[in-house]
C-alpha cells in the first residue's frame, strides 16, 4: 500500500520546537524529491520547503530560512523538517508531498502525492 504519513505536529510556544516528519511505506522515498507545504486557516496552501533526489539539494521559503531544516533518513524511509524558533504565524496544517518522477529535483508543481496532514500550532 502506498502511502505517505506526517507526525510530529502538536502545540507549542511561541520560540520553540518541533520535529515534523513524513513516513512513505510502499516506495523507497530516496528516488524522489519530497515537499513540505502548509495552509494555515483562511489561507491559500503555501510551500514550505524541498529536498530533492539526486543530490539532496535543499530549498526554503523566505519566511522560514534559517529556522527550518529539511533532511532524509534514507533507512528509515523518511523526510523530516525541524522546525526551530517558531512563530505564531508559522500556525498551520503541514504536508508532506512527493514528485512521483523517479531522480526528482525540487519541483513543487510537480509533486502529485500528498499525506493528509499534521497540525500545527504555535501559541502562548
Amino acid at each position: 500500500q502506498v502511502q505517505l504519513v506526517e507526525s510530529g505536529g502538536g502545540l507549542v510556544q511561541p520560540g520553540g520546537s518541533l520535529k515534523l516528519s513524513c513516513a512513505a511505506s510502499g516506495f523507497t522515498l530516496a528516488n524522489y524529491a519530497v515537499g513540505w507545504f502548509r495552509q494555515a486557516p483562511g489561507k491559500e496552501r503555501e510551500e514550505v520547503s524541498c529536498i530533492s533526489s539526486s543530490d539532496g539539494n535543499t530549498v526554503y521559503t523566505r519566511s522560514v530560512k534559517g529556522r527550518f531544516t529539511i533532511s532524509r533518513d534514507n533507512a528509515k524511509n523518511t523526510v523530516y523538517m525541524q522546525m526551530n524558533s517558531l512563530k505564531p504565524e508559522d500556525t498551520a496544517v503541514y504536508y508532506c508531498a512527493v514528485d512521483r518522477t523517479y531522480g526528482s529535483n525540487c519541483y513543487y508543481g510537480g509533486m502529485d502525492y500528498w499525506g493528509k496532514g499534521t497540525l500545527v500550532t504555535v501559541s502562548s
